[in-house]
């Protein structure tokens, strides 16, 4: 695995899982569950009420040492899924480990673990919660649903006449089985195992459905609420867009005018302040081009974008930032200066929110090389973010009270406009830092010639 997933704690928890379910017979066995005592009755003194309670501990016995092993891997499934990217992986996964904690088991324990039409219904059942929820519905609701069809489906082991279909082949199953045909009870109980499988399959696949449907439901209002602020943005942004069109009208008078002054004089003095002039326009033309053209791009140091960064977000706050630039300032990068500017904005606005009521509020704005690469980074010393936060703030629309998630799609929407990438590092209690890694194609040297 890759390293940040090896980092991960939420990887190992799900792992541990596994673990725990491969090891559930060594510290949950028939005897210390109670029911090896239930079976022994049951041979002394062979009733029916006896009867239904082995085959109800045989159920809860199976199902809690089986729980583990297929909860951790269905979560683990969907998480090295989402982070690889890779969506099959929710479902491949779950196939190839569970059989494999079948194996390990039989391959320490005496008692053979059947593994039978109860786990094969299981893994289908793991890839139908996949498809039914379109790889949306949320690892805990799943983990909920498996855990009742779980329950459900380990009823089909005490059905006298599913054992020539791969069901009940374990050797507590087949002694009950065996108690029920004595007390001539195989009918009563067959009957009352498919009611209590039909009651709990049943009940998960309402549940399923409700869950899919109410979560589809979310994400449609999720989405009409971020359509409904991008037709407020765009409305902004096209009347912005045309007072700053109305901006090259004047700005190519005075260039004409600026011209005309510098034909008309030999004064030195006067030469000077109109070169300085021109220099100003044509710096204004430039930022008015790189507002109006997303493409547009320019060679800039990192100087000039932090002052420029400073000029319009820290002069007029409150708020003591400091800095930590360990890149050389005159390295240039290929930006739009104004949309880069605006996104370490947004990144500076998320971590004043998150650090503001704390005593010791702290925000950093950081620059470094990392592998030929240059870095841009904001740093707070705030509460951090979850690890589930953190899989959620890049989705448009979500939102925390210290971290707005439509800030955080725009800056990312700029990122990708610049070829570069966005990755986050925080820890609760400790902080959160945003780096943005602008590629080497993207950065040079002042003193280099690149034609």
């Amino acid at each position: 695995m890759p390293d940040p997933i090896l980092k991960s704690k939420s990887i190992w928890i799900k792992t541990a899982f596994i673990l725990i379910g491969m090891t559930m017979p060594l510290w949950l066995s028939v005897e210390q569950s109670g029911l090896a005592a239930i079976i022994h009755d049951l041979e002394e003194n062979p009733s029916g009420s006896t009867l239904m309670m082995a085959a109800f501990g045989l159920v809860m016995l199976n199902t809690v040492r089986a729980l583990p092993h297929y909860i951790g891997a269905l979560l683990l499934g969907d998480e090295l899924g989402r982070k690889l990217q890779r969506p099959w992986l929710k479902i491949v996964f779950p196939l190839g480990i569970i059989p494999l904690v079948y194996a390990v088991i039989n391959g320490y324990n005496s008692i053979n673990y059947h593994f039978g039409g109860p786990a094969v219904f299981l893994l289908l059942s793991i890839a139908v919660l996949h498809f039914l929820g379109k790889g949306q519905l949320r690892p805990v609701f799943k983990s909920f649903i498996l855990a009742q069809l779980l329950f459900g489906f380990q009823w089909l082991d005490t059905v006298l006449f599913l054992e020539a279909f791969g069901f009940g082949g374990g050797s507590i199953s087949m002694q009950v089985k065996a108690a029920a045909l004595e007390l001539e009870f195989g009918s009563t109980l067959s009957f009352y195992s498919l009611v209590f499988f039909a009651v709990f399959i049943v009940n998960a696949t309402f549940l399923a459905v409700y869950l899919t449907v109410s979560e589809q439901k979310a994400r449609m209002r999720q989405d009409l609420d971020i359509a409904r602020l991008d037709m407020v943005e765009s409305r902004s942004g096209r009347e912005a867009l045309h007072l700053v069109h109305d901006l090259k009208t004047p700005l190519s008078l005075m260039e004409g005018l600026n011209s005309l002054i510098q034909m008309k004089t030999q004064d030195k003095e006067i030469l000077q302040y109109t070169n300085k002039i021109s220099s100003s326009i044509q710096a204004t033309s430039d930022m008015v081009s790189e507002i109006l053209y997303h493409e547009k791009k320019n060679w800039c140091t990192l100087k000039t974008l932090i002052e420029y960064v400073r000029a319009n977000k820290l002069s007029d706050s409150e708020t003591i930032y400091s800095f930590q630039l360990e890149a050389d300032e005159e390295i240039e990068i290929y930006i739009n200066k104004i949309r880069m500017t605006r996104a370490i904005v947004n990144l500076i606005d998320n971590a004043s929110d998150a650090v503001e009521g704390n005593k010791d509020a702290k925000v950093t704005i950081a620059t470094k090389i990392d592998q030929e690469s240059i870095c841009i980074g904001i740093q707070d010393n705030g509460h951090g973010i979850s690890q589930a936060d953190i899989n959620k703030i890049w989705a448009a629309g979500y939102s925390t009270k210290s971290h707005p998630g439509v800030g955080l799609t725009f800056v990312k929407n700029v990122v990708r406009e610049h070829g570069a990438e966005l990755s986050i590092e925080s820890e609760q209690g400790l902080g959160t830092t945003f780096w943005i890694h602008l590629p080497k194609e993207r950065v040079r040297n002042e003193n280099i010639d690149h034609g």
